[in-house]
């Protein structure tokens, strides 16, 4: 049976487990949801959101510093336990998502950081760019949710596609972490440096 990306996005958002593990669940169960649920739980995958809500105090703080010198990053990235922060696994993940930072400079961590006014200016832009296009009021709406979807794609780190595997966003990648470790993690905060010319 062919696993449809529709198949992985549902399983996916049914679990909040990365789309890999997915997909391998998918195809070892047949398509069948339930028993791909199955088979994530017998692998020892925990449902990342049922975590979500755990205190995370703490932590690392990684830095990454681009082989030019001229872009740098510090960010920190926390998680529930001492023993989880110390382990090469999660320095790893530190290390990724300041790299990522560098390179894809984004501006805010997560879709709720952007600010209310540079959403509405954003909103205003694209509807200015279609008020001659004589589209209905509510097809305009859509376009305006539509390009917001990239805005966040562009400027926020979660919904960022990584950078070494553009398959999958850095909240992807966290969500493994978390599946895997059974433990809250997430970025608590980052700042990039770049001299420009």
């Amino acid at each position: 049976m062919d696993i449809t990306a529709d198949m992985v996005k549902e399983l996916r958002e049914r679990t909040g487990i990365g789309m890999m593990e997915c997909k391998r669940a998918l195809e070892e169960a047949g398509g069948d949801q339930e028993k791909a649920i199955e088979v994530l739980r017998k692998k020892g995958y925990a449902r990342a959101a049922d975590k979500a809500d755990r205190t995370t105090r703490e932590g690392r703080i990684g830095a990454y510093i681009h082989t030019n010198g001229r872009i740098g990053v510090m960010v920190e990235v926390n998680c529930e336990t001492d023993f989880v922060s110390e382990n090469e696994e999660f320095l790893e993940l530190v290390k990724n998502i300041a790299m990522h930072i560098a390179a894809s400079a984004p501006k805010y961590i997560a879709p709720a950081d952007v600010p209310a006014d540079v959403l509405d200016k954003e909103r205003e832009i694209v509807r200015e760019q279609f008020k001659d296009s004589k589209k209905p009021a509510e097809i305009v709406e859509k376009i305006v949710e539509g390009k917001l979807s990239k805005f966040y794609e562009e400027t926020c780190l979660l919904e960022q596609p990584f950078i070494k595997d553009d398959k999958m966003k850095v909240k992807d990648l966290i969500t493994q972490f978390i599946s895997k470790f059974k433990e809250n993690t997430k970025v608590g905060r980052f700042v990039r440096y770049q001299i420009t010319k």
